[in-house]
């Protein structure tokens, strides 16, 4: 598999997603979460949020509006009927709560091959309306040789 180096650097547009209050206490239900920081107002509240909180990897959700259209770009060139999940690393910022609009921004940080198989690394950003970076993602996704 050749992969183009070329793409290196390049910088998508961001995409905004707004942060719901059913959708945290859905994704907190369905992960396990028990807190009920993620489920009730009053007890958000009373711990000094605005909101009920996003368990940290609801970033999954607010993300992949960003990162789809680069899995499709076809500058980049992934099959991806041949991708699999590599894996993902965060780092995190101030916690999401519902009502926060998060932008997320997606670069690509690095492409390169081993062993017939490309690897895709992409570095997301994603800031609330305060301009304050919540997550920073590494996703690696890997596409596997013919």
């Amino acid at each position: 598999m050749a992969v183009n180096t070329d793409v290196i650097g390049k910088t998508f547009p961001g995409a905004t997603y707004a942060v719901g209050r059913e959708k945290i206490r859905e994704y907190a239900k369905v992960v396990g979460e028990s807190n009920p920081l993620h489920f009730d107002v009053d007890s958000a509240r009373a711990a000094g949020y605005d909101d009920v909180v996003a368990p940290p990897m609801f970033a999954v959700v607010y993300s992949l509006a960003a990162v789809w259209p680069v899995l499709f770009d076809e500058e980049i060139g992934i099959d991806f009927a041949r991708m699999v999940h590599g894996g993902q690393e965060f780092a995190w910022g101030p916690l999401v709560v519902a009502g926060d609009e998060i932008t997320t921004t997606v670069s690509v940080k690095d492409v390169y091959e081993r062993a017939g198989n490309g690897f895709f690394l992409f570095e997301t950003v994603s800031r609330n309306g305060r301009d304050e970076a919540v997550s920073t993602g590494l996703w690696t996704n890997i596409v596997r040789a013919a």
